[in-house]
């Protein structure tokens, strides 16, 4: 018998991968998928993660260059950086902190942030809305961050819960290279609008060695007197502090002046 010829448009066809021992009546399992399309899947999902990255900092710098009434030229995460230092320098500690306060307040609609406060965080003695939020932080907030998930903290009453989210390093620390950015733009003001807007304690618990940090929904932070973060010397990558040492001589590190 003569050979069949079989039309160019049909070898095109992706080709389907055969699973064999499939339990469904012993017949096997056949994807009409290509691999060509799982990986443009994943370069779509990439896509879209970057233009939401893009948004979120876009309207968290506008809203930074509202509140100091200056822009940086340079464009990006490392514009946003140099506004968080003028919010930093253009004011005292507590002036930063409450301007950092009204930056996190003017991203949300004030309806919104009043409801949770008065209906969802007192819904199982806060543990809901502590779930909910350390949720919403780990996925909406890499932008800023870098790498972070949800991991499990310990409660005051000797129980955990899965209302923590750990940074594996902070971006905006490294980025910035200032303790006292880290304390008054970001630390004590986060912990502020979430306990008095949202309804949440927080506490945060930077690490200056490793620039990790460590969020805890549901737990309450100490006084500022008894906060260790506070008390943190400069990092060794800020150059304010070096030209402070070469300028007085010293090895010692020092409080940061700006924390």
């Amino acid at each position: 018998m003569a050979m069949v010829g079989v039309p160019s448009w049909v070898l095109a066809w992706p080709k389907v991968k055969v699973e064999h021992g499939s339990k469904a009546a012993g017949m096997p399992r056949v994807s009409c998928f290509s691999k060509s399309t799982s990986s443009e899947t994943k370069s779509l999902s990439t896509s879209t993660s970057s233009v939401f990255d893009n948004l979120f900092l876009s309207l968290f710098r506008n809203k930074m260059v509202q509140e100091t009434g200056w822009d940086s030229q340079k464009p990006g995460y490392e514009g946003l950086i140099e506004v968080a230092h003028r919010l930093t320098l253009a004011q005292d500690n507590s002036q930063t902190r409450d301007a950092a306060v009204r930056i996190l307040r003017s991203l949300f609609p004030p309806l919104l942030l009043e409801l949770y406060r008065m209906l969802v965080a007192p819904i199982d003695g806060g543990k809901f809305a502590a779930l909910m939020v350390a949720r919403v932080t780990a996925l909406s907030c890499q932008w800023l961050m870098g790498p972070c998930s949800v991991n499990s903290v310990d409660l005051p009453n000797g129980s955990s819960l899965m209302s923590g989210v750990f940074v594996e390093k902070c971006k905006y620390l490294e980025e910035s290279k200032c303790v006292g950015v880290c304390i008054n733009t970001c630390k004590l003001p986060t912990q502020t609008f979430f306990k008095d807007h949202m309804g949440v304690p927080l506490l945060m618990e930077p690490n200056f060695t490793d620039y990790s940090c460590q969020f805890k929904f549901g737990i309450l932070p100490p006084q500022q007197e008894f906060d260790d973060a506070l008390k943190e010397p400069c990092l060794e990558i800020c150059p304010n502090a070096v030209r402070r040492k070469e300028m007085n001589h010293s090895t010692h590190a020092q409080k940061c002046p700006r924390a």
